[in-house]
C-alpha cells in the first residue's frame, strides 16, 4: 500500500489545528481579562469565576467572531452578535436585568420598568458587547495579523465550543442565581416568560440582524479620503469609554439624574454617534492597524478607570492586584505595539 506524503505547500489537520491554537487560546482568555478583570468586577477574592467566564465570554466572543468571519462581514455584524450575547446574559443565563438589582448601596428601583432594569441593561449591552466582543477580537486579530481575516475552527472544534458555551451557561445561571443570590439573602426570582420570549425572540432578531448587515462597515478601496489619527482614534474610545461607565453610576450614587429616561436617551445618543463615528472612520482604507490599537487600547483604559470609584471600599488585596493586573494590561498593549512596529510594511 502507497503511503501519502504531505507536499510542503501543504498542511495536514493537525498543522492547522496547531496553526490556529493560539489565536483562540488568547481570544479565550482576553474576553474575560479585558472586561471583568480590568474594569474590576471579577476580584483577586472571587477569581475562581474566571473559569466560567472563560467558557461563557471566552467561548461567546470565539463565536461570533467565528460567524463574522465565515460570513466575511464587518465590523457592524460583530457589533450586533455582541449585543446577542449580551442579550443572552441578562435575559437567560443570569438574568441580572430582570431580576430587581441585588447589590448594596443601589437604587434598585432606579430605571426600573416593565419587570427590566432598563438603566442597568442599557448599560451592560454596551459594555458587553464592546468590551467582551469587540474590543478582545480586535487585540487578539492584532497579535496574530496573518491569521485575522480566516475563521479559526474547523467543524469539530465548532460543535465542541457550542457544548462548552451551553455548559459555562449553565454554570453561571448556577452560580448565579441558585448559589450567590441566596449568599446574598436575596429571594429568589422567577422572570416571566414572557420576558424570557423577548430575550430569545431579541437574539434572534439580532443574530439576523448581523447576517443582514454585513456588508455595512467593510472596507471600501474606493474610498480615498483620510481617516482621523492614531491618536485621535484612542482618545476618542478612552472618552466614549469613559463616559459610558457614567450610565452605571447612577444606581449607585445619593441623588441619581432624575427622570430616569433621560440617562436612557444620553446614552442611546452616545453610543449611536460613537457607532457612526467609528464606522465612518475605519471603512476607509487609510485606517490602520495603528488605529485599531489606539482605539481598542483606549477603550480599555476607559474600563481600568471604574475601579478606582469604589476600591475604597475593596479588601487590600483587591485593590493591590486590581493595580498589577492594570499595569499588566497596560504593558501587553505596549508589547504590541512595538511588535505591531517591528513588522513588515508597518
Amino acid at each position: 500500500m502507497q503511503e501519502s506524503v504531505a507536499l510542503p505547500n501543504q498542511t495536514t489537520p493537525i498543522q492547522n489545528a496547531v496553526r490556529y491554537r493560539g489565536p483562540i487560546w488568547a481570544l479565550l482568555l482576553l474576553a474575560p481579562f479585558l472586561s471583568e478583570v480590568l474594569s474590576g468586577s471579577t476580584r483577586l477574592s472571587m477569581l475562581f469565576v474566571y473559569i466560567p467566564e472563560v467558557m461563557v465570554w471566552g467561548v461567546g466572543a470565539l463565536l461570533c467572531r467565528e460567524l463574522v468571519r465565515r460570513w466575511r462581514a464587518g465590523g457592524t455584524s460583530l457589533l450586533l452578535l455582541g449585543l446577542a450575547l449580551s442579550v443572552a446574559e441578562e435575559f437567560l443565563i443570569q438574568q441580572t436585568s430582570l431580576a430587581p438589582l441585588p447589590f448594596p448601596g443601589s437604587n434598585a428601583a432606579y430605571g426600573r420598568a416593565w419587570g427590566v432594569n432598563l438603566v442597568y441593561l442599557l448599560f451592560m449591552l454596551g459594555f458587553e458587547s464592546a468590551w467582551v466582543v469587540v474590543v478582545p477580537v480586535q487585540v487578539t486579530e492584532l497579535m496574530f495579523p496573518t491569521r485575522s481575516r480566516e475563521p479559526w475552527l474547523r467543524k469539530r472544534a465548532l460543535i465542541v465550543s457550542c457544548l462548552v458555551f451551553l455548559v459555562g451557561c449553565r454554570i453561571a445561571w448556577y452560580g448565579w442565581t441558585q448559589r450567590a443570590l441566596p449568599m446574598m439573602h436575596v429571594a429568589p426570582y422567577h422572570p416571566p416568560v414572557g420576558l424570557l420570549f423577548v430575550g430569545v425572540a431579541s437574539i434572534v432578531a439580532l443574530v439576523g440582524l448581523a447576517y443582514l448587515l454585513r456588508g455595512v462597515g467593510q472596507l471600501d478601496a474606493n474610498d480615498l479620503r483620510g481617516t482621523a489619527p492614531a491618536w485621535v482614534a484612542g482618545v476618542s474610545a478612552f472618552l466614549a469609554g469613559a463616559a459610558w461607565w457614567a450610565i452605571i453610576t447612577q444606581l449607585f450614587v445619593p441623588k441619581p439624574i432624575q427622570p430616569w429616561w433621560l440617562v436612557m436617551a444620553a446614552g442611546i445618543a452616545w453610543s449611536a454617534l460613537a457607532l457612526v463615528l467609528f464606522t465612518t472612520c475605519s471603512s476607509r482604507p487609510a485606517w490602520r492597524p495603528i488605529h485599531r490599537w489606539a482605539a481598542a487600547f483606549g477603550a480599555t483604559l476607559g474600563c481600568m478607570i471604574s475601579p478606582y470609584l469604589s476600591a475604597s471600599s475593596w479588601p487590600r488585596a483587591d485593590f493591590v492586584a486590581v493595580v498589577i493586573f492594570h499595569l499588566g494590561g497596560i504593558a501587553m498593549f505596549l508589547l504590541l505595539w512595538r511588535r505591531m512596529g517591528r513588522a513588515p510594511g508597518a
